[in-house]
């Protein structure tokens, strides 16, 4: 995994695509400062101590997060409302980040799963 991987995933989408994204790798990394970046799953992802905690991608009409877990969003239910999720991805407009208490209540409850208390 490595850094390119992801820069090169983010320079071959257009605007606001490419932006919105950009902002959510701060927002991750921010949290995650230690976090290995590269390609997971053929999209971008972020792991700690070499489990994939954090992903992206991005779809015609939306983006997406990926927790990596079925189970981060479960636990979440009342800060998602508004938005649209399934198991596994986390939709949000293109031209809209996610805020960044978002991101890091999502981290959390990742982390907190992966590795315990």
């Amino acid at each position: 995994m490595s850094k390119q991987e992801i820069d090169d995933y983010l320079a071959g989408l257009e605007e606001p695509k490419r932006s919105t994204l950009e902002e959510l790798r701060r927002e991750i990394l921010a949290v995650l400062p230690q976090a290995e970046q590269g390609i997971a799953y053929q999209v971008p992802a972020f792991r700690v101590n070499g489990k994939v905690v954090a992903g992206f991608a991005a779809f015609k009409n939306h983006l997406s997060y990926l927790p990596h877990s079925g189970s981060v969003f479960p636990e979440l239910l009342q800060e998602l409302a508004g938005y649209t999720f399934s198991k596994g991805a986390l939709r949000f407009p293109v031209d809209s980040p996610l805020p960044p208490w978002l991101v890091k209540r999502l981290i959390e409850v990742r982390i907190r799963q992966a590795f315990g208390p």
